[in-house]
Formats: structure tokens, C-alpha cells, sequence
């Protein structure tokens, strides 16, 4: 990854040069010309990135300039990359450890003696072989629609067996090889309203190769118990498994385990299964038959089919054109790359997210016929190979593909575990902090990092899992093939982009750490950082560890990442829980994204040495965060997160103002004062907790009268917390006027705070909401009747947990809803029928509102017989008859 690596080292001179000049004092003519240099190089990479494409007489991926040149200068070309590559990572690692050499001691001459070395030459040599190398044309994403084919058959089958009276618990299962389509059978399945008729609880656990029997147990009893008391989470495995078995004991269930990998895992899972309750069914998918058969020896197991080759043609043609037919140009080709996949879903799939950009990319119907015809020979070719590495060559092939700035962006997804599900505001971060994404005018790093990450889910590299309201991707996932790719792309010894380090049955940890630049662990972490001596990676950049176990570092062992890794510019360990923060943590002055847990309730000064953190999460076991670091002047941190209420430190008069910060939550109500609000006025997220009462009557500094000068705040979380005491001594009295409210306010989530439904009259003038979530009476009271006027804009409603009974209002009051969701409001009779006349009215959602169902039902009957099946969706839990 040669691009991002030089791109990196380019912002990193940038940053130098611009806020920590007097590190660099008489030097900064040579740091200009190695800026300069680097510049030429990020332009000869994407190049050489351009010129990949199809050989015309190999059918075979080649480098192509003007002349035809023997293959052998494709190896030539890419060893030059590799070498470009080594170099500025060496140039990359001596500058920051001078760097971090400098702020201790205040020392130049070294780093002057090190831009007197002939590494900037070394690198302008390498450019100056290199440049002759010229261009072609970059390709343009599309965004695909999302298909199933196939699998009528198979349905129908295993909906027979869920159909099944049995004597006892029935365990049905799927298997087939990876790609094949088993979670894809199983989740439509899943989704299915009848299904969800018929099994009033329903629950999907991804289980994966690696996983604990806890966090499976943990997820089971979410889907059952509404409000999982704090003492659960400490319980041992056989005191959840006995909790999972005592709420599923009576009652019509389905839960699908996705991914079992061997008979020992199906054994540690099945004893929170009631065996006794005979109208429970359980799904599982695996790609091994004897985890079938060991989990029900009653029931052969159900063996997945490959696609027939006109459900393949449907596929690829979905795929491409969105539509069930190919252009008579390329009908007969269409047909014969739809045969070679054999198929194999995911290998149509990939194969169509590589045609899609040859469709728009490419103007001409010979061109375009010359261009399906190469990716075809190239399919044939891989399809050749030993039927296990067939898949892993059509992923290369994808990724051979892919322009340069996604290269990184995609195997760096090798970083999270099997089956994770990744959520887009931390991995858009991550990536902004190594540097992967290239700035664009008029538009954040942030905005285009989600671009990079649709164009991924365009060419079916990566999928969606979870939706926020307003349409973007909430969290996504990566089929455990692509995952493999990816760490076996990045850990090859010529790139040593990222390794996983796992315990090997001899007990030690593989692979070396020497000379990798990033590092995930996921299993046995405690061992690995226990290691004494400690295995020092002095080139490694990233330490993630997103394992499914909780684990306390013990006191003697709390330096031990900082002391091996100087030089992290990310550091993500949510699961490892420091009891206390060493002093080494705050020599890594690199970091630009972090992400720790501790039992602390101070964040500490010291975290102001920290002067290159992008984004701060924090997650603490206290209810308040006293941040006495001077974030303020912190001039890149941009997102700062916490769990508890953090109480920000007060701007200093020489304080200059930090335009950068674009997230805070979420922090206490005496925080929100003017001075606060000044140094972060392109705030685009904000979220409060605390007593809120302090913001309206003026208390103790903060202010609501202060929230208008948040011009660019988007999305409001209001959170009334006054523990010990219950959250009905400290009701709100009313809500400031809709004039004091952030002017482009689109999202706003109020909870506990009791207020009166007379109220929601100030929530409907706020002219651009869109999204509206009442949790945890946020309003109380018998009766609401909707006011006119308001709620212009409003397109999702989330009423949860209220004493609500009459609610009286009309389609014109709600005139471009489109999602209603109302949660635990078991007092309330009826939903106004008249919504149904909303013609942009898709979804209605209840949990635990029984009353309310029948109006509901008359609401999904109104809008058939306006628009027909499919245009509306009810879900109703638990379901009626």
C-alpha cells in the first residue's frame, strides 16, 4: 500500500511545517523538498495503480503502457513499488521517532542531520526510473440493488421443516461450501412474515470461528429481556445459559446460530437450548456436515445446491443492470462468464461488481465487448485453477481491480474478526487516521470516507448490515472469504500491511511482529500482552483488539503496549480495561485515533501532550468524565466520545478557537455554555446527559439560550440522568421555544425527561427535523392530540416507552413520514387510521404495544388497497392472530 503510506507521510510533513515548526527549526527547506518529492511519488503510484488492466494476449492481469514490453517489467514495476514503499516507511518511522525524541529533549540537530541524508534523493532516483510509466482512464462506481435468486426451492424445504410438529427442541441445519449462499437462505428466511407470524420470538446470533459462549448467551437475552439488568453481565457462562434456558422454556421460538464451525462449539451452545420445548426450532449453517449431524442425528442435514445456470444468468443480470435481462451486445457473453462462475453466488457477485463499472465505464459497443471478453478470459483462466483457490482468484480479481485510494480501505477490513459486525463511524475514523483518505474540496474526510465506503458495497466487497433512519449505513460486515483474502493480501511479506496474532497449539504467538505495520489480536490477549520480555514491533503503526471477552489489564501490565509500540497512530482496545492509565501512554504522540476503556472518572492533563488525536473515545465504568485535559488546544481532535457525563474544562481567554471538533457526547449540562459553544461551532453531533433542568432555568453555567450559535449541529441527544434519583423527581416543566434550537437540527433523540404532550407543539415548528426518538418517557400523559402545522419535514417517529392512550391525528399533520415506530407503549388504544393516506407512510414498527395492533392492521389494509402488496411493511411483536 504504497499510495496511502506516502499520502501519510505527505500530511504528516504538512502538519509539521504548519503547527510544530520549532521542532524543525532550520530545517524546513528540506522538509518543503521531501514534501515536494512525496508529491511526485503519490502521483506515479496512482498511475502505475491506472495502467492495470487486462493483457490482450495473457488473459492475464499485466502492466500495458504504450509499447508492449515483455512481463517481465510488470515484475520490475512492482518491485519498484515495494522499494518506494520501504523507503518511506523508513523515512516515515525516523521522522516520527525524532519527532517524539524532539519533544522530550528539544534536540534538532539530529533531525537536521537526518534531512542532510540522502533518502530524499533515494526517493527522487526511484521516481525519475519510474515516471515514464503512463496513464489510463480511472473507472466510475455504481451503486448496485441487492438481489436474491435462487434458493424457491430451497425455502420451501426448509420451511417444511420449521412447519414440523417434533417431540422435542428441533435443530435444523444448512451447509454448503463458503460462498454458496447459507446466510443469504437463512436470513431470507429470517425476514420472512409468515415465519415472523409464526415465531412470535425470533433471534439471529452470529457465531463465527472464534466467539465466547458469554457474548452469545449476552445477545440471546437482549432479544429477550428488554432492560438487562447491570449484575447480568458479570454472570458466568452456565449462570447465562441457565438464564437463556428459563426464558425459553415455554413459548414459540427461532433462533438461527450463523456459522457454526465444529461439534465442540455446538456442544458449549446447546446447553442453554430447552430440550423440552418441542414447539422451539433452531437454525444453524455451516460449511461442515459433521457439525449437522452431531447437532441432530435425527435430521440428515440440509446440502445448499449450486444456482442452476439460468438462476446464475438472473443473478449476474440483477447485478449489472438492476433489471432481469442482458443488452443483445452482450447477451451471448453475459451468458458464458454466468457459466464459468459454476454457480457459486459469491463468485457472480464479485464478478458483477467488476462488470458494472465496465457497462458506464467503458463508451462503445466494440470497447465494451473487448472489455466483457477479457474479464472472461480471466474468469476461465481462475476458474481452472484447484477448485479450493477458485474463489480467492475471482477475489483478486476484483481487487486487481479496484482503484487505487480502496486498496487500503478493503483489506484493512482484515483488522475485525470473523463475523463482526463493523461499525461505519468507527472504521471511517480509523481509516481518516491512517491516512487512507485523500482530501477533496468542499467536502469533510468524514463525507468522503462513506463515499469510499459505498463505492466498496457497489463492486460487493463489502455488505450492508444496519440502516440508520435517514438511510446511510449504520454497521456492515464482510463475507469471512473476503475477510481471508484480505489478511493473506496484506500479511504477504512484500507488503506487511496488518497481521493477526493468534496462539498457536504450541502456545506461542505467530507471526513475528517485527515488521508489520498494524496488528489485530482478538483471542488470548492477556497472554500476548502478559509476554515478558514483551515482543517489541518497533515499525507498528495500528494495535487493534476487538475480542468478545472482557479483560482487566493487571497493574504490572499496564505499560506494556505503549512500550512496545511507540510509534501508534491508532490504538483501538475497547475490551481491555486499564486500572490505570501509565505514563508511557502519554509518550505516543502519534496517535490520531484512540479508543480506550478505564475505571478512572478523570480524564488526565495529560492527554493534552496527545497533539495529533483525530478522535477520543473514552468508555469508563463512572458516571461522569472530569476531562481536565486542555482539549481546546488539541487543534486536530475532532470527535470526542464517552459513555459517561464528561464535564469539559473552560476555554482559556488565549484559547483559539477549535473549529475542528465535529462530535461531543456526551457531556454534561454545566458544559453547555457560551464560551463552550464558541471554540466548536462546526458541531454537527452533540449529545447531553445530566440533569437537564440546569439548561433551562440557567443553573450552574450552562445554558439552552447558548444552542443557537451551533449553526452546523445536526443531530441533538438529550439524555436527563439525575442518578440516584429517579428520573420522575427531576421532570422537565416544558422545552425551550423552537427558536432557541440548532437551526439545522435534523435529528433529535429526548429521553426521561416526562414532559407533557403538550409539548411536542415547540418539537413540530422546528422546520428541518427529520428524525424524532422519544425514549424512556420522554413524554408523559393520557392523551395527545397533534397539533397543525408542524412536523413539516418529519420522516422517521420513534414513541417508546409512555403511559399514552388517545392519540388523535391525521395524515396532513405528518405529511412525509415514513417510518413509525412505537415501542412499549402498552396503554395506548389506537394509531390514528388516518395516517394510512401519508403516501410516503412505508413502516410501522410495534413492540409491546397490543392495543394499539388492530388499528395498525386497518392501517396496512387501507394502504394495499391504495398501492397494492409491497409498498407498506407492518411488523408486530409479539405477533396477533
Amino acid at each position: 500500500m504504497a499510495d496511502a503510506a506516502v499520502e501519510f507521510l505527505r500530511e504528516n510533513l504538512k502538519q509539521l511545517l504548519i503547527y510544530h515548526h520549532d521542532l524543525i527549526s532550520g530545517a524546513e527547506k528540506q522538509v518543503e523538498q521531501l514534501e515536494k518529492d512525496l508529491r511526485l511519488f503519490k502521483a506515479f503510484l496512482k498511475d502505475t495503480t491506472k495502467t492495470r488492466r487486462y493483457d490482450d494476449d495473457t488473459d492475464q492481469l499485466a502492466v500495458q503502457t504504450t509499447k508492449k514490453r515483455p512481463r517481465r517489467d510488470g515484475d520490475t514495476l512492482r518491485e519498484l513499488v515495494r522499494q518506494i514503499r520501504d523507503v518511506v516507511y523508513e523515512a516515515e518511522d525516523t521522522i516520527d521517532a525524532f519527532v517524539t525524541q524532539a519533544t522530550e529533549s528539544k534536540s534538532r540537530s539530529y533531525f537536521s542531520r537526518f534531512l542532510k541524508m540522502d533518502t530524499p534523493a533515494k526517493l527522487y532516483d526511484i521516481y525519475s526510473i519510474a515516471k515514464r510509466v503512463e496513464a489510463v482512464g480511472e473507472e466510475v462506481p455504481l451503486v448496485r440493488q441487492e438481489n436474491v435468486v435462487g434458493f424457491e426451492d430451497e425455502e420451501e424445504t426448509i420451511r417444511g421443516y420449521l412447519a414440523e410438529q417434533t417431540q422435542h427442541l428441533d435443530v435444523i441445519s444448512i451447509i454448503g461450501m463458503p460462498g454458496l449462499g447459507k446466510t443469504t437462505l437463512a436470513g431470507k428466511l429470517f425476514r420472512d412474515p409468515t415465519i415472523e407470524f409464526e415465531f412470535p420470538t425470533r433471534i439471529w446470533v452470529y457465531v463465527s470461528q472464534e466467539f465466547t459462549t458469554k457474548n452469545v448467551f449476552l445477545a440471546i437475552l437482549r432479544e429477550l429481556i428488554t432492560d438487562l439488568r447491570e449484575d447480568t453481565y458479570r454472570k458466568n457462562d452456565q449462570e447465562l445459559a441457565r438464564m437463556v434456558a428459563d426464558q425459553l422454556r415455554k413459548g414459540k421460538f427461532l433462533i438461527v446460530m450463523d456459522d457454526v464451525w465444529t461439534s465442540t462449539d455446538w456442544d458449549k451452545l446447546q446447553i442453554a437450548l430447552p430440550k423440552s420445548n418441542n414447539t422451539g426450532k433452531v437454525l444453524i449453517t455451516s460449511r461442515h456436515e459433521e457439525v449437522a449431524r452431531h447437532a441432530n442425528r435425527c435430521r440428515p442435514p440440509h446440502k445448499l445446491r449450486f444456482l442452476t445456470h439460468p438462476e446464475s444468468c438472473l443473478l449476474l443480470q440483477y447485478e449489472v443492470f438492476g433489471k432481469p435481462e442482458f443488452p443483445s451486445e452482450l447477451e451471448v457473453l453475459g451468458q458464458l462468464i454466468a457459466k464459468q462462475c459454476n454457480g457459486l453466488p459469491l463468485a457472480i457477485v464479485v464478478i458483477g461488481g467488476i462488470l458494472v463499472k465496465k457497462v458506464f465505464a467503458t463508451e462503445g459497443l466494440s470497447a465494451r465487448k473487448n472489455a466483457w471478453t477479457k474479464v472472461s478470459n480471466s474468469v476461465n483462466a481462475y476458474l481452472k485453477e484447484d477448485p479450493e483457490r477458485r474463489m480467492e482468484k475471482i477475489i483478486a480479481l476484483s481487487y486487481d481491480k479496484l482503484p487505487y485510494h480502496l486498496r487500503a480501505c478493503f483489506i484493512y477490513l482484515g483488522m475485525f474478526p470473523e463475523d463482526f459486525e463493523i461499525p461505519v463511524w468507527k472504521l471511517i475514523r480509523m481509516w481518516i487516521a491512517e491516512g487512507f483518505i485523500q482530501k477533496k474540496e468542499s467536502m469533510h474526510l468524514e463525507e468522503t470516507a462513506e463515499n469510499y465506503l459505498e463505492d466498496l458495497i457497489s463492486r460487493n466487497l463489502v455488505r450492508k448490515d444496519k440502516m440508520r433512519r435517514d438511510g446511510r449505513v449504520k454497521t456492515c460486515r464482510i463475507h469471512d472469504m473476503l475477510r481471508d483474502f484480505c489478511k493473506n493480501e496484506a500479511g504477504n511479506e512484500k507488503e506487511n500491511f496488518l497481521q493477526e496474532i493468534k496462539k498457536s497449539n504450541e502456545g506461542k504467538f505467530e507471526p513475528s511482529v517485527e515488521t508489520s505495520r498494524r496488528l489485530c489480536i482478538h483471542s488470548s490477549v492477556l497472554s500476548f500482552v502478559s509476554l515478558k520480555p514483551f515482543v517489541c514491533g518497533p515499525h507498528v503503526r495500528s494495535f487493534v483488539c476487538f475480542s468478545r471477552e472482557e479483560i482487566t489489564l493487571p497493574t504490572e501490565n499496564t505499560s506494556a503496549i505503549p512500550a512496545a509500540f511507540k510509534l501508534l497512530r491508532v490504538l483501538d482496545v475497547k475490551p481491555i480495561n486499564f486500572t490505570r492509565i501509565p505514563t508511557d501512554m502519554y509518550r505516543l504522540l502519534h496517535m490520531r485515533y484512540v479508543h480506550l476503556t478505564f475505571d478512572l472518572n478523570i480524564l488526565p492533563q495529560a492527554f493534552s501532550k496527545l497533539w495529533n488525536i483525530q478522535t477520543l473515545i473514552v468508555d469508563t465504568t463512572s458516571r461522569t468524565l472530569e476531562i481536565r485535559a486542555e482539549i481546546w488546544r488539541m487543534v486536530h481532535l475532532r470527535h470526542l466520545k464517552t459513555n459517561a457525563s464528561a464535564i469539559l474544562p473552560k476555554p482559556g481567554k488565549s484559547s483559539k478557537e477549535s473549529g475542528e471538533f465535529q462530535t461531543l457526547g456526551t457531556i454534561s449540562p454545566e458544559s453547555c455554555t457560551g464560551e463552550v459553544f464558541d471554540r466548536a461551532r462546526n458541531l454537527k453531533k452533540l449529545g447531553i446527559r445530566g440533569k437537564l433542568a440546569t439548561l433551562l432555568d440557567n443553573r450552574i453555567g450552562g445554558s439552552f439560550d447558548c444552542f443557537g450559535r451551533l449553526g452546523n449541529l445536526e443531530k441533538l441527544k438529550l439524555l436527563n440522568d439525575v442518578f440516584p434519583h429517579p428520573p420522575s423527581e427531576s421532570q422537565l416543566s416544558s422545552l425551550p421555544p423552537s427558536y432557541k434550537f440548532p437551526p439545522k437540527l435534523k435529528s433529535l433523540t429526548v429521553s426521561d425527561t416526562y414532559l407533557e404532550w403538550g409539548q411536542m407543539l415547540i418539537l413540530g415548528s422546528l422546520e428541518n427535523l427529520e428524525v424524532l426518538k422519544l425514549e424512556n418517557n420522554a413524554f408523559m400523559g393520557k392523551s395527545w392530540e397533534t397539533a397543525d402545522g408542524g412536523f413539516r419535514h418529519l420522516e422517521v417517529l420513534h414513541i417508546g416507552r409512555t403511559n399514552l392512550v388517545i392519540w388523535k391525528g391525521s395524515a396532513h399533520h405528518f405529511p412525509k413520514l415514513r417510518r413509525l415506530e412505537l415501542k412499549n407503549c402498552e396503554e395506548l388504544q389506537e394509531i390514528p387510521v388516518e395516517l394510512a393516506d401519508i403516501p410516503s407512510l412505508q413502516l410501522l414498527d410495534l413492540f409491546r404495544a397490543d392495543s394499539a395492533a388492530a388499528s395498525a392492521k386497518k392501517i396496512q389494509e387501507a394502504k394495499q388497497n391504495m398501492h397494492g402488496e409491497g409498498t407498506f411493511k407492518l411488523s408486530i411483536y409479539p405477533p396477533i392472530e
